[in-house]
């Protein structure tokens, strides 16, 4: 898993020097969504709200990401992906998907199937594991 983790920060770095694997992910997430609050995005990924607003505040002065009013509550300001924002999104995307085929070439239908399977216990146990936000663990 260190590896793995270690050669998306790469990846995501040579696509944009800014792009960190969380900065990726967030990016990630606010594509699915359409958008959200800096709150949610602390929420959903059990961040601490300072370690989300650090993240927030580099994605915006790199031009990836905006705030926009809440066309709803015009006290709330939603982020939103820029188009170089979508655009930086999809290539690292893309080289990711690109390295991804290029280690499975090899692997057989069967050792495709087991580790897809495995990929989604894992997945599946970590979802249901309680996790503590960062930074806010009891001194």
């Amino acid at each position: 898993m260190t590896v793995f983790a270690r050669r998306a920060r790469a990846s995501a770095g040579r696509m944009h020097p800014e792009l960190s694997l969380v900065a990726y992910t967030l990016l990630g997430h606010l594509e699915e969504s359409g958008g959200c609050r800096a709150t949610d995005l602390a929420a959903h990924y059990a961040l601490d709200k300072s370690t989300v607003s650090r993240q927030v505040a580099a994605l915006e002065r790199a031009g990836l990401i905006e705030r926009r009013l809440d066309p709803d509550d015009h006290r709330v300001q939603v982020l939103h992906l820029t188009e170089a924002g979508t655009r930086i999104l999809a290539q690292v995307t893309e080289s990711r998907r690109e390295a991804f085929r290029e280690r499975l070439a090899g692997w057989s239908r069967e050792d495709l199937d087991r580790f897809a399977g495995y990929l989604l216990r894992y997945n599946a146990a970590a979802a249901v594991t309680p996790v503590e936000p960062h930074g806010t663990a009891a001194r």
